[in-house]
């Protein structure tokens, strides 16, 4: 199991903001995204403050106005969340997920149908690696 943080999804919307934008105050992140979600600046910043505490956010307390910035990386957070969402709905079948992801949910693009071939081969191609070694 996983020892990534799983954040919520207001949790992760302050980390999808600090992965974009790099380390922010408080008052920036809330002017980002806390004034359109209709959050108060003590809303973010109780937020954040729960999130430094779980050990989602770096504090850099140094200066005046407090910096924050993600301590998990953007990608281990999806990977972490994904692999707990497919274990929870699909009993860990990440096939099951594509299948599903693909066949009923809104259809995929020729870009992504093309990316989505690539993998495949890619994946197949490290599969008959392995199995020659």
């Amino acid at each position: 199991m996983s020892t990534t943080p799983k954040p919520t999804p207001s949790e992760l919307k302050i980390l999808k903001f600090l992965w974009q934008h790099g380390p922010s105050t408080v008052r920036e992140v809330h002017e980002g995204i806390g004034v359109s979600a209709g959050h108060s600046y003590t809303t973010t910043l109780k937020q954040m403050q729960i999130m430094h505490g779980k050990g989602l956010l770096v504090r850099d307390d140094s200066q005046r106005a407090h910096v924050f910035q993600p301590a998990v990386g953007e990608e281990p957070t999806q990977r972490a969340m994904l692999d707990d969402f497919m274990d929870r709905v699909y009993e860990g079948s990440a096939s099951q997920l594509v299948l599903q992801a693909l066949g009923t949910s809104r259809p995929a693009s020729s870009e992504e149908l093309e990316a989505i071939e690539q993998l495949v081969q890619r994946l197949r191609s490290e599969s008959d690696g392995e199995s020659e070694a």
